[in-house]
């Protein structure tokens, strides 16, 4: 007979190797055919909601590294959700409009200027479906779950009617005006842009100080005195109307060379050594406040330029006498404002200096720059020039400066609910809770925002203008243009004269012949995907408003996070989420930023055809995503290890219950050996960490949780020693059919506790449990934690043996390296033990040999009674020889009692036993 034939080996046809690039289509593909979706939404139905509301990635190009990391943490917080005792509904959005696919088309060849607006903002909106498309299969095969077939799309009519809603309720407010202002403005795209719009990257500059020689001193200054100032942007000297001086600052006048200057007391040791002045006399000093009105003279045309008082003026760097164009910047823009001064922009759409600024007419703005300082070195006003490299801001889109432009445009009043919105901020719950303050001291600080763009892809700004030029939002307005955007879709207002896009019969005081034109400017895409709370949370019947979470990259603090909550406040007086949680920038293994240039990109479609979506999804779960990620080839290889054991364990459990019926085998706990309730306390353990880190949104202590118990507790202690009993014992043996017991207890666990991240392979583990009946792992609940009896006493005293056992393993190892056994069933250990040790031993009933899986082992005495050749340890000493008696053929423990059963000469009594007694009953 081979005894071989005669063990209990594990038995399973699940698959050893993943090979996920290829199984896991086939069971997308299963969810797919199931409606897994709808079968999930239905068993939950009647639940507590809970919405999380997805941000929209913009419709161009593949997915990046980045929308894995975003959408596959959005995945495991729906799936752990709908499986925790909620309906968890999942619709994904897709943001559409904007310069980006205007752009994309043109790169195409698509002529624009050839074609009516209309005709090219259809060709926008079938090159965005493309891309949807595009995406949503990239996102299906990392194997996101959610209502794929109905998403929520900012082009379509529907969207496009509630954001007309919302644009007309905070009109209705009185937060929506049009004025002329500064704002940052893109001659690369022709358009203005909002704050969100704008990224920073490094700009060489021209640096120069200027004198403006004062004409009318009012008693203060003597004629002829040079105020100084100080600028980056020498193209804006043309729209110089002002200097602004701090109302509290000293003010010096210094003789330099037979000269007078005036500077802030402050920088004049800085400004000396800047401009190159060896001395400096002070002759007088005053204070800024008493400086307000001095007339100076434009140093390029016949113009006056008054000194003005701001409390923007600082001492950070310049003259303390700061340039002011109310054409070109904020703070220059509001002081202009308090003393009158008209609102000067030389400079076209397309960044080209004006008739306004003599001289210089025809130039590009950055080419302006060297002529003007030329002619200021010319009429004697330059003082010096110099060149340095700053953080410059920059359209996000095309990558190229922009400029402080006032132009007419739309903007929502922010310091009308500046409160309301900061009120909102505070009782949202964010993590990381330094969200909190970022997005606080945002809204705090931001001005007006500017909504208008001069493009033709995107949503018309829903407003008619009367003969007279009054702008008309009325609530008879803006319901009939939503109406019509739901019935035909925005298309409508570029394919129709304003008559017909006004109600039946509409008349208006400011147009008594019944004229009127319509607004041609659309709006900032973040009002398109700002409005989704309206567009989406409320126009859906399977959502609702606000979500319980919005999760974004941290660059959404200024974008999406922000115009939804400026939109939300302002319609509904609340915020539109009830929590908000950010994850970093994917960088490579190095902490780099990823670029084709530095050939460090990794490609999610790459990774999923070598690795598979298990891999990225199990990386995601790995890594801090909180703060600013690391992934390289080498870092996924390792996670793929990780991978591997947990596979290696699904098999080891499945294999190991092939024979067990869980309604006829199992074992009560109070039935069990102390070693099984032990692996009980330690999976209930794990289960109630497992749950609290998932509540958290902390997903690392997930994955190593369920790492360290499947290598640590399953792998190296529990299910190594116990294949002596699953393989060797009886089929029905009580000991076997114990340990089967916590062996399915804790594959039912950890199959759904892993199913939120490893979503493919939690599925195919489900397909080959026997016992169950749910056609997927999906459509069941997390486990529950129990508090079992006497968990606390069994986890102090196992963990105690835990550390004994790991110094007899030390001790093992140490004697196989010096050739005194092989493998440590040959072994016999002697332990000399503390007092402590040894009543630890005594307590256990179970088979020493058979825990430490050597064939001989003894306490021969007390710590102290141990011989020279003993490795002593803190609680032990342990001597290592070899096991007397010869192999049991069929088990491998060496024994002197083997032969002791005359019919089976090569077999120990227990197996002997075992094939006499019970071998015909197991096959």
């Amino acid at each position: 007979m081979d005894y071989k034939d005669t063990l209990l080996m594990p038995q399973t046809e699940f698959p050893m190797r993943g090979n996920l690039p290829k199984r896991e289509p086939d069971v997308q593909e299963k969810w797919r055919v199931m409606n897994i979706y709808e079968k999930v939404q239905a068993r939950t139905a009647g639940r507590p909601m809970f919405v999380l509301h997805d941000g929209p990635p913009y419709a161009n190009g593949d997915i990046h590294i980045g929308h894995a990391l975003n959408k596959i943490l959005k995945d495991v917080i729906v799936r752990y959700k709908s499986m925790s005792g909620f309906n968890a509904p999942y619709v994904p959005g897709w943001d559409t409009h904007g310069l980006p696919i205007e752009q994309a088309l043109t790169n195409k060849g698509v002529k624009r200027k050839e074609m009516t607006v209309a005709e090219f903002r259809k060709l926008c909106e079938a090159y965005a479906y493309e891309q949807i498309d595009n995406q949503r299969s990239q996102f299906k095969r990392l194997g996101v779950r959610g209502d794929w077939e109905n998403p929520y799309i900012t082009l379509k009519p529907e969207y496009e009617a509630q954001q007309i809603k919302v644009f007309g309720e905070m009109a209705k407010k009185g937060y929506i005006y049009k004025g002329k202002k500064p704002v940052y403005w893109s001659p690369s795209s022709e358009s203005a842009l909002a704050e969100a719009e704008i990224e920073y990257q490094d700009k060489r500059s021209a640096s120069i100080y200027v004198s403006f020689k004062v004409k009318d001193g009012k008693g203060v200054l003597e004629v002829g005195t040079n105020v100084v100032i100080w600028t980056t942007t020498p193209w804006t000297i043309p729209a110089n109307l002002a200097i602004s001086l701090h109302p509290e600052l000293i003010y010096v006048v210094a003789e330099v060379n037979g000269e007078k200057f005036l500077v802030a007391e402050e920088l004049l040791e800085n400004a000396a050594k800047e401009i190159g002045w060896e001395q400096t006399n002070v002759v007088s000093k005053v204070k800024g406040s008493e400086l307000e009105f001095v007339v100076c003279q434009h140093p390029l045309y016949d113009r006056d330029s008054i000194v003005v008082l701001g409390e923007h003026v600082t001492t950070d760097a310049g003259t303390g006498c700061v340039h002011t164009a109310p054409g070109h910047g904020e703070d220059d823009f509001q002081v202009g404002q308090k003393y009158g001064l008209d609102v000067l922009c030389p400079v076209d759409d397309k960044g080209v200096m004006t008739s306004e600024a003599p001289g210089f007419e025809g130039l590009f703005y950055d080419q302006a720059n060297k002529p003007i300082t030329e002619k200021l070195e010319s009429v004697g006003a330059l003082l010096k020039l110099n060149f340095f490299t700053h953080s410059y801001p920059h359209d996000w889109r095309t990558k190229k400066p922009v400029i402080f432009r006032a132009t007419a445009q739309w903007f929502a009043s922010i310091k009308d609910f500046r409160s309301e919105l900061l009120k909102a901020v505070e009782e949202t719950k964010w993590v990381p809770a330094w969200g909190e303050t970022r997005l606080f001291n945002m809204v705090r600080d931001r001005g007006d925002w500017c909504i208008s763009r001069q493009r033709a892809w995107g949503v018309p700004i829903p407003v008619f203008f009367a003969e007279n030029g009054e702008s008309i939002i009325t609530d008879e307005t803006i319901n009939h243009v939503s109406n019509l955007f739901r019935k035909h879709g925005s298309n409508i207002w570029f394919e129709s004269e304003a008559k017909d896009l006004l109600p039946e019969g509409f008349t208006h005081p400011g147009s008594p012949n019944g004229q009127f034109t319509k607004e041609t400017d659309i709006m900032d895409v973040w009002f398109d995907s700002g409005s989704s709370h309206q567009s989406v949370l409320e126009e859906r019947e399977d959502l609702q408003r606000p979500a319980d979470l919005y999760l974004e990259g941290s660059d959404q603090y200024r974008g999406w996070f922000n115009s939804s909550l400026s939109t939300s406040v302002a319609v509904t007086g609340k915020a539109p989420y009830k929590g908000v949680l950010s994850h970093g920038f994917a960088l490579d293994g190095e902490g780099r930023k990823m670029s084709k240039s530095l050939g460090n990109v990794v490609v999610p479609a790459k990774v999923m055809d070598q690795l598979g979506a298990d891999i990225l999804r199990l990386w995601v779960a790995s890594v801090d995503y909180q703060s600013d990620v690391r992934v390289s080839d080498a870092i996924l290889k390792q996670v793929a290890e990780v991978y591997r054991k947990i596979r290696n364990t699904f098999r080891f459990l499945l294999g190991n219950l092939a024979d067990f019926n869980p309604a006829t085998d199992s074992v009560s706990y109070e039935n069990l050996r102390e070693v099984d309730q032990y692996m009980l306390v330690k999976l209930n353990k794990l289960i109630k960490n497992v749950r609290e880190a998932y509540e958290n949104y902390e997903f690392a202590g997930i994955y190593h949780a369920i790492n360290n118990f499947c290598t640590l507790d399953l792998s190296a202690f529990y299910l190594d020693f116990a294949k002596d009993v699953l393989y060797i014992e009886a089929k029905n043996h009580p000991e076997r059919r114990a340990i089967q017991t916590v062996l399915h207890e804790s594959l039912l666990a950890l199959t759904k506790l892993v199913s939120p991240i490893l979503a493919h392979t939690a599925d195919e583990v489900w397909e080959y449990i026997p016992s169950v009946t749910e056609e997927s792992v999906q459509l069941t609940d997390m486990p529950e934690f129990k508090e079992l009896e006497n968990a606390k006493a069994l986890e102090e005293k196992w963990s105690a043996f835990l550390k004994l056992r790991d110094d007899v393993l030390k001790a093992l190892e140490a004697a196989r390296n010096e050739k005194v056994i092989g493998k440590s069933l040959a072994a016999k250990v002697t332990l000399y033990a503390t007092d402590k040790s040894k009543a630890l031993l005594d307590s256990i009933s179970e088979n020493l040999n058979q825990l430490f899986i050597v064939s001989g082992f003894e306490v021969a005495g007390s710590f102290d009674q141990a011989p020279e050749n003993a490795l002593k340890f803190e609680t032990s000493a342990i001597v290592i020889s070899k096991a007397e008696g010869e192999i049991c053929e069929r088990c491998w423990v060496v024994t002197p009692e083997v032969g002791n059963v005359s019919e089976y000469p090569t077999l120990c009594p227990r197996c002997a036993d075992v094939i006499k007694g019970n071998y015909a009953t197991q096959s």
